[in-house]
């Protein structure tokens, strides 16, 4: 992790936004940089939680996306459409999964040209290690309250909403 500064460098670059361009594009340009860095901030922290069980968090997503499921495969294209991610990551995420023996690859039983991405025995264990690990630390979303995590993700919805997302 960088060093931690003095200043909160967001509010330092909101005032110097708002004194070139006013105080309206301010609280914009203030939020959409917080949500970045909280991103940044949140991925480091789970990576390194996940570090130790041989996952990322875009594996484990994939992962976990796969024991939500209802026989633990999907098709490799349903994984990129429910991560909303492009097919090459998926492919990259699987090869990943599969080296380590948390998935397999299956052909679809139906369909010759669909090939499943399938969770494994071991990938079973460690996707419930993780989420125990990942559970334990609230997701790193402490100091903030259940109300608070509530009203954040109503807030991050409703721009998701208004893009396009859902």
């Amino acid at each position: 992790m960088p060093k931690t500064l003095p200043f909160d460098p967001i509010a330092e670059a909101r005032r110097h936004w708002e004194e070139r361009w006013g105080p309206q594009p301010g609280p914009p340009m203030a939020a959409v940089t917080s949500i970045m860095r909280a991103q940044q901030l949140l991925l480091a922290h789970l990576n390194e939680a996940l570090r130790p069980h041989g996952l990322t968090f875009p594996r484990y997503e994939a992962l976990m996306l796969l024991l939500f499921s209802r026989n633990g495969s999907l098709p490799l294209g349903k994984i990129g459409d429910r991560l909303q991610v492009h097919p090459t990551s998926v492919t990259s995420t699987i090869d990943g999964l599969e080296a380590d023996g948390f998935v397999r690859r299956v052909p679809h039983e139906t369909d010759r040209r669909t090939t499943l991405a399938e969770i494994t025995r071991t990938g079973r264990s460690v996707a419930m290690k993780a989420t125990a690990e990942l559970n334990k630390a609230a997701f790193f979303t402490e100091p903030l309250s259940a109300d608070e995590l509530d009203a954040l993700t109503g807030t991050i919805s409703a721009l998701r909403r208004a893009a396009g997302d859902f």
